[in-house]
This record gives structure tokens, sequence and C-alpha cells, in this order.
């Protein structure tokens, strides 16, 4: 699988992820989708999702993503 496929696979996941906790408003879905990807990605998955084309992301998946950063 190339490097794009693999960002896009992994915006489409975390899209799906902010989605499903979007009904808890904002800032709580921000936290949830964070928590989630941090309990349930491997560490290969959450590095290339923070370091790789972002593009497509929804607000909140993009500041989870962001929040994964420190």
């Amino acid at each position: 699988m190339s490097a794009a496929q693999t960002d896009d696979k992994l915006v489409y996941m975390a899209n799906q992820i902010a989605r499903n906790f979007a009904v808890q408003g904002d800032e709580a879905a921000v936290t949830a989708t964070a928590d989630h990807i941090k309990m349930f990605w491997d560490p290969r998955m959450i590095s290339a999702i923070i370091d790789g084309d972002r593009a497509g992301l929804s607000a909140i998946a993009l500041q989870a993503v962001e929040s994964l950063r420190s």
C-alpha cells in the first residue's frame, strides 16, 4: 500500500470516529476522538496520521490529531 493510500485510509478512519462522537459537541468529540485513537490505533498509525497528509480531515478529527502531537 502506498503512503498516499495509507494516509487516505487513516483520514477516513479518523473521520468516522469523529463523526460518531460529534453528537457530544465539538469539544467533547475532539477529546473522545483523540482518546479513541490513542487507545485503539497502533503507534505506527498514530505517527502516520500526525506526520502524513491530513487533507480531508473533518474539523473535529483535525483537532483531535493535533492534540496527539503533545
